[in-house]
């Protein structure tokens, strides 16, 4: 029996061979790889490395919303698990503010969803509303995960630039007029990652005309509703009319918030495509650790004054970028809204380099990290995305970092060549 298990095992363990599944054969090479593990390397060398890559803030969420945490986290009765769609009282909570801010009114029991952060809410709908065949079209650039939540879903991209709204509206037109198989599913997210683009009410007026008439449903990616500058106030799409019948939008408390690592977010609008995310929710979770949902509550209800000074530190940080790279001679387009600059190469260096180089560049010899613009697509070469998440003082020292790394390449090249002459 010994002899026949060994041979048993020695059989197995030759021919075993893990097999990924074909969808994640989909799933390109992370770009921002590179970028990631030589800021890593550097990190665990002790060099100081200022961030501007990842939208992750740095300051912390309001002192009550996290002694809260604290006050409900030593309640044992919190500790077991929690709904998959999150409790009532928290989604009341949201529906306020929807009807506070927005006029919009929502069930809280049929029309909106808690999830553990918004990207997880909108990867799980894809999964959802799409199957093999069916099209989405996202903006473009895109943020990676509108691309490939699709994608892991088995559905098929169509990228549409964002850049000219009236010229992003005719185009979701003509692709429904004349691809076939029409396309399913429309992803529009405004305040647009990485671009900064923005709109009026009126868009959205449109997008629900558009997908009324050709049976699209939209999923409005809503994650900088909370960050605005000079009097912008960003429209959500369900106060558009009748944008509740066609679609959902997704918000998250990561960012106007400070609570990026709790991953608190909120699906709200059409009841039936709530439900079938509850549905595939309730097979791959047990909903958020019941404290972090109660101290949610506090942060929607009383921390709005908090929120609105976190947009004015995003506002003054964002001056102190703009005015600085303008400085150096970079075409920088000052954002309403988002917690990133979307920078255009300058020359020479767009024309010797594409992006995600020169975005190694200025890592490697300046110390200064940011995402290069051909992460999020063709449409972003040429870019970069800078996120506003370090101090003032530290971005005008990333400014003074890059124009040094850049000084000393091109006169390390003009030396070159005049050594070659």
């Amino acid at each position: 029996m010994d002899s026949l298990f060994r041979s048993f095992s020695k059989m197995t363990n030759n021919n075993f061979k893990v097999e990924w599944a074909p969808r994640v054969h989909r799933l390109p090479p992370y770009l921002f790889g590179r970028i990631n593990a030589l800021l890593y390397q550097k990190r665990r060398a002790g060099q100081d490395v200022i961030d501007m890559g990842m939208g992750n803030p740095s300051d912390p969420p309001d002192p009550q919303v996290i002694a809260k945490l604290s006050e409900a986290a030593s309640d044992v009765g919190n500790h077991g698990y929690s709904k998959a769609n999150g409790i009532l009282n928290l989604r009341r909570e949201l529906t306020s503010k929807y009807l506070r801010k927005y006029g919009v009114r929502l069930d809280p029991e049929t029309e909106t969803i808690v999830c553990l952060g918004s990207k997880e809410g909108f990867s799980h709908m894809c999964l959802a509303l799409m199957g093999a065949g069916d099209t989405a079209i996202i903006p473009a650039p895109y943020f990676p995960a509108h691309m490939y939540a699709v994608v892991l879903a088995s559905g098929n991209v169509v990228a549409l630039d964002v850049s000219n709204t009236e010229k992003y509206l005719s185009n979701i037109a003509y692709a429904c007029e004349h691809f076939y198989p029409r396309p399913k599913l429309l992803i529009i997210n405004y305040p647009h990652n990485p671009s900064t683009v923005t709109v009026e009410p009126e868009f959205f007026v449109d997008v629900v005309k558009l997908a009324k008439k050709y049976g699209l449903m939209v999923i409005s990616d809503f994650a900088y509703a909370d960050v605005a500058y000079d009097g912008y106030v960003p429209p959500s799409f369900l106060s558009a009319p009748g944008a509740k019948d066609v679609g959902v939008e997704f918000t998250t408390m990561s960012k106007g918030y400070n609570m990026a690592g709790w991953r608190v977010g909120f699906c709200s609008g059409n009841a039936d495509m709530i439900k079938g995310l509850a549905t595939i929710k309730g097979y791959y979770d047990y909903g958020m650790f019941q404290a972090i949902q109660i101290a949610a509550i506090v942060a929607l209800r009383d921390t709005e004054a908090t929120v609105e000074k976190q947009s004015l530190i995003y506002q003054g940080r964002r001056d102190v970028l703009v005015e600085g790279l303008r400085r150096l001679g970079w075409q920088v387009n000052v954002p309403k809204a988002g917690m990133f600059l979307w920078a255009k190469i300058p020359e020479p260096w767009a024309s010797q380099m594409n992006s995600i180089d020169f975005a190694m560049h200025l890592l490697e010899h300046g110390n200064v990290a940011v995402s290069p613009g051909g992460g999020f697509g063709p449409v972003g070469e040429g870019y970069l995305r800078m996120s506003l998440v370090e101090n003032e003082s530290r971005l005008r020292q990333a400014v003074r970092q890059i124009n040094a790394c850049l000084e000393k390449k091109g006169a390390l090249e003009s030396k070159q060549t005049q050594s070659v002459s």
